[in-house]
């Protein structure tokens, strides 16, 4: 064979290779989820999410967690703020954040798909101390300024990480050594990217986000205990009046707000997943009184607990393996 020809088999074979199609995002999410759901991978820390019809308002609490919108629409609740987020987009919730949603746009044909990762502050915390003072500053019209939960475009970055991770899931070997990294790079594009400066906020020690987080945490674990606004803002070095603001600025709701939702969700997943009556939940999780602890979940989850209840038993749906 002559040098000549030998260079163009050559040529021949990367120009094949190069544009070999990749399929997008939206189309390896619903290549591995064919039914509606909320789908836990093999992959720790990684979901996936399928609608075909427009929902209901739903109530529950999000994570911190970024979330990417492939395919569809959704509009969240946030105490009074909403937020619509819709196909290629992203969402970062720094805290944990009791919310309302619902997908606004989807079909069977053109079903809403999503793609969710948890992120660690912890972890987030350790990039931002690599990346020392590279970042982006907060826009000054930022509309989601000072709050936990904010969206923005996707960026070809982290579509890119994104779609190279959920392929990762036909797989295995290679997902346990390359998608934490990828999970990790996820993290770092967004630090770098439009909300970067809102995640570095959060968990910057000095910053009042970072102090509203921390008080965040404590609700979480002792929402059942009566609240004492004094004694929070005394363990974050605060003044009553600037950890409500604060608070509010984050969560879009006062501390009692936030208190009453974390309980009443609480009181849903024991009364759904152990069994409990409606009176033994709503002691567990802090309530004097079962009347109104029955009036306060009507008005949250739009059913008393027992009808609520057995509605979501009725429509629940398994989680499987993606």
């Amino acid at each position: 064979m002559s040098t000549d020809t030998q260079t163009s088999s050559v040529q021949v074979l990367k120009a094949t290779v190069n544009d070999a199609p990749r399929p997008g995002l939206a189309d390896l999410v619903a290549a591995r989820v064919t039914e509606e759901g909320v789908y836990e991978t093999d992959i720790p820390g990684l979901d996936l999410f399928r609608v075909d019809a427009p929902t209901p308002c739903m109530s529950t609490v999000y994570e911190p967690s970024l979330c990417v919108i492939a395919q569809g629409s959704k509009s969240v609740e946030l105490g009074d703020r909403e937020i619509i987020y819709g196909p290629l987009t992203y969402v970062v919730s720094s805290v944990d954040l009791p919310v309302n949603g619902r997908v606004v746009d989807a079909t069977p044909e053109h079903p809403f798909l999503a793609v969710k990762i948890d992120i660690s502050p912890t972890d987030v915390a350790e990039i931002v101390m690599q990346l020392g003072d590279i970042g982006p500053e907060e826009p000054s019209n930022c509309p989601y300024s000072g709050c936990g939960l904010c969206v923005a475009q996707v960026d070809r970055g982290i579509l890119d990480a994104m779609t190279r991770l959920v392929a990762l899931l036909d797989s295995p070997t290679d997902a346990r050594m390359l998608a934490p990294l990828i999970q990790r790079e996820i993290v770092y594009r967004a630090l770098v990217g439009e909300m970067g400066a809102r995640m570095r906020e959060f968990v910057s020690a000095d910053s009042q986000s970072h102090r509203i987080a921390r008080v965040i945490s404590v609700l979480k674990d002792r929402f059942a205990e009566p609240l004492r606004v004094r004694e929070l803002a005394s363990d974050v070095n605060m003044s009553e009046s600037a950890l409500y603001h604060s608070f509010k600025q984050v969560t879009r709701m006062s501390p009692v707000q936030f208190q009453k939702k974390l309980r009443l969700h609480e009181a849903r997943r024991l009364m759904l997943s152990e069994g409990l009556e409606a009176a033994t939940a709503s002691y567990r999780v802090g309530y004097e009184s079962p009347s109104h602890f029955s009036r306060e979940y009507s008005r949250m989850f739009g059913a008393p607990p027992r009808a609520d209840v057995f509605k979501l038993r009725a429509e629940t749906r398994m989680t499987v393996p993606a």
